[in-house]
């Protein structure tokens, strides 16, 4: 039987001091990746952030022995090995550009926060960048690292579903978008979305084409065009995925006190997935939405062969900030191998080509395919 147990455990790098330079003092810095970094015993040794006072903070907390007045000074300390990057994704292409510069020949690897960028253009200029300047590039589409996430794309290379039929996410949750998102082009698709949808790309591959719809989320009071999003992934070989990814879920009041037997609170505010096969059926909950309450992501799934069996597990490692072990590690396995990251720039490319289409077909109103985005000049 599949061993579902540890299927969702990362690989770990032989080295575990890799020096790792902090670019950001932001949520996602201070309280996922520096948590799960200490956790698995990573070696963060310096710091900045866009003002220094904030990275003086996070350092304290951490125990990050330098902190630097400006992201040029990390940039340049001698000491840093790999750049681990948490800025607004506005601002990441300029600071993978001058890390390019100021660490070419010192400099081994750089995670960079997804989107890698906003269009496919800059995301395959900051692909060659760190090409050029040998240094390897991964970027943090944590949600592979998610237990549940992780364990069914393992299920799916043994093939105990048998050829994969048809998957389906559906999130009921609010998120809370932070400042930076005001400004870009591109709110949920970019932001929420871009989880689902690499997660879609990870378990059946770049899907062929795109139909999709979107709103603006009532809640979220400045403009903006993709709130709600809903979307239906397309493969040749016949395929099918959809993603319901709902920002809004009903009105605050409502949600936070729905006690009554018709909706549950746990339906009322979750994240559920189901993928379907020729030889059976796996279904899973993501525990995020209750962060910072640690709740365990799950999955379920019964085959052909036992057909009254369900296969259960939960682990005890979260989403938030666990999976944040898992995207690094791969970058310093790559860095030790030598081989292309599973989360690569590369990869991302065609995660952010899928952005793009799903973008595109619900503001045109039309099918899109991922290649007309990918293959863009």
């Amino acid at each position: 039987m599949f061993d579902l147990a540890s299927a969702h455990r990362p690989t770990l790098p032989r080295r575990k001091d890799w020096r790792i330079g902090c670019a950001g003092g932001g949520f996602i810095m201070a309280d996922c990746h520096l948590v799960a970094y200490r956790n698995a015993g990573f070696n963060p040794v310096a710091i900045a952030s866009r003002t220094q006072d904030t990275a003086r903070k996070v350092a304290e907390r951490h125990a990050i022995p330098a902190v630097h007045a400006t992201f040029n000074d990390l940039l340049a300390d001698p000491q840093i090995e790999i750049l681990d990057v948490a800025v607004p994704p506005q601002n990441q292409p300029d600071l993978i550009r001058r890390a390019c510069k100021l660490g070419r020949g010192r400099l081994r690897g750089i995670l960079a926060q997804k989107p890698l960028a906003m269009s496919v253009k800059v995301a395959r200029e900051l692909v060659n960048l760190c090409a050029d300047a040998g240094i390897v590039l991964a970027v943090n589409q944590n949600m592979r690292f998610d237990q549940s996430v992780r364990a069914m794309n393992k299920l799916l290379d043994a093939g105990e579903l048998g050829t994969p039929v048809f998957a389906s996410i559906d999130m009921r949750a609010v998120p809370h978008w932070m400042p930076w998102a005001e400004g870009l082009p591109s709110l949920s698709t970019f932001v929420m979305s871009i989880h689902h949808l690499d997660t879609f790309r990870y378990w059946f591959g770049t899907p062929d084409r795109v139909l999709a719809s979107t709103r603006p989320d009532p809640r979220t009071n400045f403009p903006h065009t993709d709130g709600i999003n809903l979307y239906i992934l397309e493969w040749e070989d016949g395929r099918r995925a959809s993603g319901w990814d709902d920002v809004w879920t009903g009105p605050g009041e409502v949600v936070k006190s729905v006690s009554d037997s018709r909706v549950s609170a746990d339906d009322a505010v979750r994240i559920r997935w189901r993928v379907e096969g020729t030889r059976g059926i796996a279904v899973g909950t993501i525990g995020w939405p209750k962060y910072p309450e640690r709740v365990p992501s799950t999955l379920a799934y019964r085959t052909a062969e036992r057909p009254d069996t369900w296969v259960e597990s939960q682990w005890k490692e979260v989403w938030f900030p666990d999976a944040f072990v898992g995207t690094m590690a791969q970058l310093m396995v790559a860095i030790e191998d030598g081989t292309e990251p599973e989360i690569s720039g590369r990869d991302n490319v065609e995660t952010v080509a899928l952005c793009e289409a799903v973008f595109a077909a619900a503001n045109h109103h039309r099918v899109c395919t991922v290649n007309e985005f990918a293959h863009a000049d």
